[in-house]
């Protein structure tokens, strides 16, 4: 029987494949956007999986203004 755990990445790498500031990723997760979990007292891995799943786009500048 194989099983496949979920692949793990950091905030940064998170930031650099949606070209966004690791500011923003953090805003998705707290949102419920993405799929992240705390490891340790300061360290925060994102679910690639859901990641590569989840078409997510930056805001406009003064969208929510």
């Amino acid at each position: 029987m194989s099983t496949t755990l979920p692949r793990k990445g950091t905030i940064a790498e998170t930031a650099e494949y949606y070209s966004v500031s690791t500011k923003t990723v953090r805003r998705w997760i707290a949102a419920g956007l993405i799929q992240a979990e705390r490891v340790g007292p300061h360290l925060i891995r994102v679910d690639i999986d859901s990641m590569q799943t989840t078409p997510l786009q930056p805001a406009k500048a003064g969208a929510f203004a």
